[in-house]
Formats: C-alpha cells, structure tokens, sequence
C-alpha cells in the first residue's frame, strides 16, 4: 500500500471540506486492520467533523482501492496534544501552551514568539528562549 499516494488523493478533499490531512497510520492487527485519517483545523475537531470527513473520501478510498485486505476507516482528531511539526505550524500556536523538549530539558509554557531560529517561552511569568534547532519535540500540552 502505497500512503504517500493515498494522501496525495486525500488533501485537496479534506481541504475542500475545510479541514486539513494531519496524518495518516495503516495499522494491522490480528483481527481488524484500521486505516486511520487524522484531521486538524484551528477550531478544533468535534464528532460531526469526522463524520463529515469519513462521507467526504470515503467514495474516492472506495474507488483507489488502495488496501487489499479488509480494514476499517477511521477519521479521528490530532489530538488536544498533537506535535507541531513545522515552523509555520510553531508560528500558528503563539499564545497557545506548549510542551518542548530538547536533550538537555522539558519546558511546559506560553509561545511567546518565533522567528524561524529561536523560540520564546513565557514559563511561571519568566521567559525562556530556546534554540529551535536543539528542539527534539514541540506539541501542544494542556495546562492542569
């Protein structure tokens, strides 16, 4: 099965659904192999949204036939916590709370700023600046 090409057909359709294709995972199991598509928007992701979706590319899925054995199709969010995977994606998220680690620490705080080669953080009313290229992970994190 080839996932690069079964993204390919599925952006512009979510996109026109006004979503967009977060990620896609093929996992086999014993018993029932899922094919998952995961959508992301700035508002959010409810329930409605991923039937919407599911109705919106499971017609073209259909069509492509792209996995021989059977499966299931689930659509599903990124998550409350999804990782921020690219520097535009950093610059979408300022204000928001964020979880960064790098080799030498783990911060939890508010994305102050970016501008392409360090990140600002705003930790317990202290700012913190962390090189991006030392970044091993940047998500979102729910503040407790």
């Amino acid at each position: 099965m080839d996932l690069e090409k079964l993204k390919e057909g599925l952006i512009p359709l979510i996109n026109e659904a006004g979503y967009e294709l977060y990620d896609l995972k093929y996992t086999v199991k014993k018993k029932n192999s899922v094919l998952t598509v995961f959508i992301d928007r700035k508002e959010g992701i409810k329930v409605e949204d991923c039937i919407l979706v599911t109705e919106k590319i499971n017609p073209y899925i259909d069509e492509l036939d792209p996995i021989k054995e059977e499966y299931f199709l689930e659509v599903s969010s990124a998550g409350a916590e999804k990782e921020i995977r690219t520097k535009e994606a950093i610059l979408s998220e300022i204000e928001n709370f964020v979880h960064i680690e790098t080799d030498e620490q783990k911060v939890e705080g508010y994305l102050e700023s970016f501008d392409g080669s360090e990140i600002t953080l705003k930790v317990n009313n202290k700012i913190v600046k962390i090189n991006y290229e030392e970044v091993n992970l940047i998500r979102l994190a729910i503040k407790f």
